[in-house]
C-alpha cells in the first residue's frame, strides 16, 4: 500500500507535514504541498499528530484475551465482599462448569481469602479467583479437589498458580483465536503496532496458527519459559529472529525467567522483611539464575529476569554482571539506589510497567513503608543513563501503552495526589520506552495518528488519547478517518 498522509503534524509541533508511505516504509517527510509524490493517494488527515505506533513490551496475550470473559472481582475491598461477587454470579449463570474470576488484591484487604467463603457462596461448583498480579490463586474446595488436591489452605501461589492458571485455559483454539483476535484489534485501537509475549507455555505455533489464519494487526515477539528453553534453543530460535510463514510479524523474543514473587502475594524478594516478618521467595537460586542465562545467552536468546524486590533487583543485576551479556529485567519496583546506576553500566534494560505504580501504591505504603522512594524509580533510572521498555503485564494492567505514558508522566490516577512526584519523567522519554521507531525516512510506517498533541496534554488526555488511525507497514488496521 503507499499513500500520503497529508497534512500532519508531528507531535511537539504545529508545523503541517506530507508523509509519504510506500511499501511499508516512510519514504519521505516534507513540508505541506510540497510533496512530489503526485502517483500516491494523499489521504488529508487534517493536522492530526503524527507519532510512531506504539508498544507494549510485557503482555500475557491469551490470559488478557480471556480477562473479559472472567468475572472481575478488582474492585472488591475485601474478601467477604468478593466472595458475594462470586455469589451474584453463580446465581446469574447457574452451572457446573469451573467459575473463573480475575483482579482481586488480598494484601488490600481486612479479612483472609478462605475455602469457606467461596464455599458458601457457590457450593459445589469449583471456584478459581486469579489475583491481579498473576502469582496467586484463590481456591474453594471443590476447585482443590479437583486442580490440587492435598494442598491446605484456600490459596496457591507462584508456580503452582501459574500451572493452574495454564490448565484453565480453553482448549478450544478456534474460540481462543476469535478472543485474541479480538484483543489485538482493542489493542490497535490504541495505536499498538506490536507486543511482547510472556505468555506461559509455548507460543511458537499459537501465533504462527493466529498470523496465517489472518491476525495481522500485530507484531509479536514470542518469549520462552525455562521449562522450553532447552527446545528454543535445538530449534535454533534466536531472539530477533524472524519465523518463517509470518510474513515478518512473528520473530522469537526473550528468554523470562522468574526470580522472585511479587508485592501482593508478599513474595517479592527484599532486604527488609515484610510487616509479618517474610522477606518473600527466591524462585531460583543464584547459581541457578546464572546457569539459566548462561545457557540462554549462550544460544543467541535474550534474558528477561522476572525480579520485583530490591534483593531480587540485586541478584539478577549481579547475573548479568557475571555472564557479560546485556537483557532486560522486568518490572524493576523496589531498587536499592546503590543499585540504579548498574543497569545503565551493564546495558539492562529496566523493562517496567508504570502503570502498577498506580495499582501498588497504597500496598506498597503499608508493605514496604519506609521504602517506597525507592520504589518504581523511573527518574532515577532515566537520570542514570537507563533504558526503558514500557509495557502493562497484560492482564495485571489494560493493555493500552497510553496507561503507561500516563502514569510515568504524572504518577498519579482517579484524581489522587501524585504518588512520589519526584519520579515523574518527560513525555518525550516515555514516548521513547513505548516505541521503537521514528517518523523519519527509511523507518518502517509503523505509525499512529492521534487527535491530541501529546507534548500538550495534560496526564488525564494521555490517559484518555483518542487514536484517529494505526498503520502497520503502512497498512490500516485501525481507522475513523
Amino acid at each position: 500500500m503507499s499513500v500520503v498522509l497529508a497534512g500532519a503534524r508531528l507531535a511537539g509541533s504545529d508545523s503541517h507535514v506530507d508523509v509519504t508511505v510506500r511499501d511499508g516504509v516512510i519514504t519521505s517527510v516534507r513540508p505541506v504541498g510540497s510533496s512530489a509524490d503526485r502517483d500516491v493517494e494523499h489521504l488529508p488527515v487534517d493536522g492530526r499528530w503524527l507519532i510512531p505506533g506504539l508498544w507494549d513490551q510485557h503482555v500475557h496475550f491469551t490470559q488478557w484475551a480471556q480477562t473479559a470473559r472472567r468475572l472481575d472481582v478488582s474492585g472488591a475491598a475485601s474478601a467477604a465482599e468478593c466472595a458475594e461477587l462470586v455469589r451474584s454470579r453463580a446465581r446469574a449463570d447457574p452451572g457446573s462448569d469451573v467459575l473463573v474470576g480475575f483482579g482481586f488484591h488480598d494484601a488490600r484487604w481486612p479479612d483472609l481469602p478462605t475455602r469457606e467463603l467461596l464455599d458458601a457462596a457457590a457450593g459445589d461448583r469449583p471456584v478459581v479467583l486469579i489475583a491481579g498480579d498473576l502469582h496467586c490463586s484463590w481456591l474453594n474446595s471443590a476447585a482443590m479437589a479437583r486442580f490440587a488436591p492435598g494442598t491446605e489452605g484456600a490459596l496457591l501461589r507462584e508456580d503452582a498458580s501459574f500451572a493452574l492458571t495454564s490448565a484453565l485455559t480453553p482448549t478450544d483454539v478456534t474460540t481462543l483465536d476469535h478472543w485474541a483476535a479480538d484483543a489485538a484489534q482493542r489493542a490497535a485501537e490504541r495505536g499498538v503496532v506490536g507486543i511482547v509475549d510472556l505468555e506461559y507455555g509455548w507460543s511458537l505455533e499459537t501465533w504462527t496458527r493466529r498470523i496465517t489464519a489472518g491476525l495481522q494487526s500485530l507484531r509479536v515477539e514470542f518469549g520462552v519459559y525455562r521449562d522450553r528453553l532447552d527446545d528454543a534453543a535445538a530449534l535454533g530460535l534466536r531472539t530477533g529472529g524472524v519465523i518463517d510463514g509470518t510474513g515478518g510479524l512473528l520473530s522469537m523474543g526473550p528468554f523470562k525467567v522468574i526470580s522472585d514473587g511479587s508485592l501482593n502475594t508478599r513474595t517479592a524478594l527484599c532486604r527488609h522483611p515484610y510487616p509479618d516478618g517474610g522477606h518473600g521467595v527466591a524462585n531460583l537460586t543464584p547459581a541457578e539464575l546464572l546457569a539459566d542465562l548462561r545457557f540462554a545467552v549462550a544460544n543467541g536468546i535474550e534474558p528477561a529476569v522476572h525480579a520485583i524486590g530490591d534483593e531480587a533487583n540485586r541478584r539478577a543485576l549481579d547475573a548479568f554482571a557475571a555472564v557479560g551479556a546485556r537483557g532486560r529485567i522486568e518490572h524493576a519496583q523496589l531498587i536499592d539506589p546503590a543499585d540504579i546506576p548498574r543497569f545503565a553500566e551493564l546495558g539492562v534494560t529496566a523493562s517496567v510497567q508504570p502503570e502498577h505504580a498506580m495499582d501498588d501504591r497504597d500496598v506498597a505504603d503499608r508493605l514496604w513503608a519506609g521504602r517506597t522512594h525507592d520504589a518504581f524509580p523511573l527518574a532515577d533510572l532515566l537520570s542514570s543513563g537507563a533504558r526503558f521498555a514500557f509495557g502493562s503485564d497484560a492482564p495485571v494492567a489494560p493493555l493500552d501503552p497510553w496507561a503507561a505514558i500516563a502514569s510515568a508522566v504524572g504518577r498519579t490516577r482517579d484524581g489522587r495526589e501524585p504518588w512520589h512526584p519526584e519520579q515523574r519523567i518527560s513525555v518525550s522519554a516515555a514516548l521513547d520506552a513505548s516505541t521503537r521507531s521514528r517518523v523519519a525516512v527509511t523507518e518502517p510506517a509503523d505509525l499512529a495518528l492521534v487527535e491530541r498533541d501529546p507534548f500538550g496534554a495534560t496526564v488525564d488526555e494521555l490517559r484518555a488519547m483518542p487514536v484517529s488511525a494505526t498503520l502497520l507497514a503502512g497498512r490500516f488496521t485501525h481507522s475513523t478517518l
